[in-house]
């Protein structure tokens, strides 16, 4: 089938990063993924998909400020005429890179923190980094930009929502995303150790009302439900191939950023193939095109239209089929498996230690069970 323009590119420069966060989305395998698209590839997928049409590029990782050349691709991009935005832990932006990165013209920087306290921030990205992203914080402003945060909810932090939103406020945060864990890669690894109780999410939800009620519009608060926690399935990435093109730190194209973890699915590699034909013409990014490939009660469904039959990566890793309908919708067959799940995490906390992503973890889990 045709498919309109990319409008938005996420550039993840490479899997390197600092923090060893337990709900990080990068596939586990990471460390097999070395071959990293130097600056004159990450510059040929720029060109190619502006000329396409896409008009927003997040420069993504792990910690994309481990790449020497951003300044260089953030420059490109900025002459190439894209909205550019900065993910990052913050590690590694110092005064004279945020200084670099303004006058290449980077639009946009997003900075995450992992809790509102030291103690907490630190054991869950594994480092000693929050005194550190406070600064950064101060740094972010002081070049003016718009404080942008994010923080990713679990069942360790979401009772500090209010803390959380506080520290937002006091650093000047102008948005702030405050978005639960969603189990892919790392966090499916850690589902057990951090997957919240109903009683924590209605609670978060509740503070959060308050404070937009309170503060107005002096940041404007996202809340991003658990997908587990809801009836109805999310419109995934807008519709498989639709809006939202990826491109790894190898060259891999991806239709979403857990495509890696989909059995049978051969992604396509800008290395080899034009940006163009990987959009438009690779069976990849049509796998999930349109209605055809639906099973019931998707295909018959009324809101097909508008949730595209869920998530593929979910569906797959709960129902064990890629085309079966995502698993979070209360029409799905498989939606007991989830409740499962919902009913587990009321109980105690798995005594498994936490997985943190780096490479040891990596490889063992490349390795598999001895």
């Amino acid at each position: 089938m045709s498919a309109a323009p990319p409008y938005w590119l996420l550039a993840e420069l490479t899997y390197r990063c600092p923090l060893h966060c337990a709900f990080c989305y990068n596939p586990v395998d990471y460390a097999a993924i070395r071959d990293e698209l130097d600056t004159a590839g990450w510059i040929a997928v720029m060109r190619e998909a502006r000329a396409m049409g896409a008009v927003q590029l997040g420069f993504s990782g792990g910690e994309p400020l481990m790449r020497d050349d951003l300044e260089e691709l953030v420059a490109e991009a900025h002459r190439l005429g894209f909205y550019t935005n900065l993910i990052t832990s913050g590690v590694g932006l110092t005064e004279q890179r945020i200084a670099a990165l303004k006058d290449a013209g980077l639009d946009h920087i997003q900075l995450s923190f992992q809790d509102s306290t030291r103690e907490l921030n630190d054991f869950l990205s594994s480092t000693r980094t929050f005194d550190l992203k406070k600064k950064v914080a101060a740094l972010i402003k002081q070049y003016d930009y718009p404080m942008v945060m994010n923080c990713v909810l679990h069942r360790h932090n979401l009772p500090h929502v209010a803390k959380i939103i506080d520290m937002a406020l006091e650093l000047g945060a102008e948005y702030l995303e405050l978005a639960n864990t969603q189990y892919y890669g790392w966090a499916m690894k850690n589902q057990r150790q951090l997957m919240p109780t109903l009683d924590q999410v209605r609670e978060a939800e509740s503070v959060v009302r308050q404070y937009r009620e309170k503060i107005g519009a002096r940041c404007k608060l996202l809340f991003v439900v658990p997908d587990y926690y809801e009836d109805r399935p999310k419109a995934c990435m807008n519709g498989w191939g639709a809006v939202f093109l990826a491109v790894a730190p190898d060259g891999a194209a991806l239709p979403c950023h857990n495509a890696r973890g989909l059995p049978g699915l051969e992604l396509p590699n800008v290395r080899n193939a034009s940006l163009r034909w990987i959009w438009e013409e690779s069976p990849a990014f049509n796998m999930f095109r349109g209605d055809d490939w639906m099973q019931e009660p998707c295909r018959s469904c009324p809101e097909k239209a508008n949730d595209f039959g869920g998530c593929r990566c979910q569906a797959y890793m709960l129902a064990g089929d890629a085309k079966a309908a995502d698993p979070v919708c209360a029409r799905s067959p498989q939606r007991s498996r989830v409740d499962a799940i919902i009913f587990q995490s009321a109980g105690e906390v798995n005594a498994q230690p936490i997985l943190f992503r780096n490479d040891a973890n990596s490889r063992a889990l490349i390795a598999g069970p001895k």
